[in-house]
């Protein structure tokens, strides 16, 4: 079997597989994001179907739209968004509101960059939606209110919805898909500027919020140095808090850095908590995606099918690691617990 039909073959049937486990544990446990986080896997194993028929059978004006729409617009957005409830409770929010910002700012760099065709005003209007979304998250999440996740949950269920018409619809030139000639890998090339915009927007944020929260739980959750220090206490005064803002993410990254060695140790000794080495595997499964994924938008192709199931792959191990999601694992919606796990604090 050819790696063009093998690996999205792969990817779709680890995606499913998660899919089925993440739903069993919502049913048990009803926690939002493992919902969220179900729904985002789904994406990916359709997504990957899609290009596992296309390599096997021919590819087709319909299934390249539903490609395109699961795959290229919402599997990444909806990870993300999964990643948002994980953490709604924390200051996480500044990093949603980051991701969304910076998603608005590729998003019509992109625009400028390419220049492409039937664009119209979308780049501007996708650069307003994120920046008034982004300032709401962030408003919310000063207010130490839990809500800044469910205005991320607006913008990606809501996005999610409006793509549908844009993509369905929009006008195609035969023979109504677009693959690589070197490849074989779709590529979304013949999809108006207005379409094709939505990409860098929905992936950005996502694989942002994804890659960000995952590394923001690992810093939670890990054995700390703190060689930086600051507070987000409101009660010091705006202008400090503002200030304890901008250093703060250049403290959780070296705090991190050197918090690494002590990590390994307490893994190795079984005294780590399970969150830090998951949420460090489902970092990585967002990021190799997302790059493989940025490359194929600038027309290299080749590495696309191994990202994704790299990605896919990295996300299923970060999943079943962690307690956070799995505290016991069942044969699939029935209550017979087949394994249950010791919480490690």
């Amino acid at each position: 079997m050819e790696p063009n039909v093998a690996l999205p073959l792969a990817s779709s049937l680890l995606s499913i597989v998660l899919f089925v486990l993440l739903m069993d544990q919502w049913i048990e446990r009803r926690r939002p994001y493992q919902l969220i986080w179900a729904i985002g896997m789904l994406w990916y194993g359709l997504s990957a179907g899609t290009e596992f028929l296309g390599g096997a059978v021919g590819w087709s004006e319909p299934l390249y739209r539903v490609w395109y729409l699961i795959g290229a617009v919402w599997v990444a957005g909806w990870l993300g968004l999964g990643t948002m409830y994980l953490l709604g409770k924390t200051r996480f929010g500044y990093g949603a509101a980051l991701s969304v910002v910076l998603a608005g700012l590729f998003t019509f760099l992109s625009w400028r960059r390419y220049e492409y065709f039937d664009s119209g005003i979308t780049p501007y209007l996708y650069s307003v939606i994120a920046v008034v979304a982004a300032i709401a998250i962030a408003v919310e999440t000063y207010r130490g209110k839990d809500r800044w996740a469910n205005l991320a949950g607006v913008l990606i269920v809501g996005g999610s919805i409006v793509a549908i018409p844009l993509v369905l619809l929009a006008p195609l030139a035969a023979p109504g898909y677009a693959v690589d000639p070197a490849t074989g890998i779709p590529t979304g090339e013949l999809f108006p500027g207005y379409v094709r915009l939505l990409t860098p927007f929905f992936n950005i944020t996502g694989a942002f919020a994804l890659a960000f929260g995952a590394l923001y739980s690992a810093y939670v959750f890990m054995p700390k140095k703190r060689l930086i220090r600051y507070s987000l206490d409101r009660r010091a005064g705006i202008g400090r808090y503002l200030g304890n803002l901008v250093v703060a993410p250049i403290a959780i990254i070296v705090n991190l850095i050197v918090s690494l060695p002590g990590a390994v140790v307490d893994l190795f000794r079984g005294r780590l908590n399970s969150r830090v080495p998951a949420t460090i595997l489902i970092a990585i499964g967002g990021f190799v995606p997302g790059v493989t994924s940025g490359l194929n938008r600038f027309g290299e192709t080749t590495a696309f099918f191994l990202g994704e199931f790299l990605g896919v792959a990295f996300i299923t191990a970060g999943f079943l690691v962690s307690i956070e999601v799995f505290k016991e694992f069942r044969i699939p919606f029935t209550h017979r617990v087949l394994h249950a796990r010791r919480v490690t604090t």
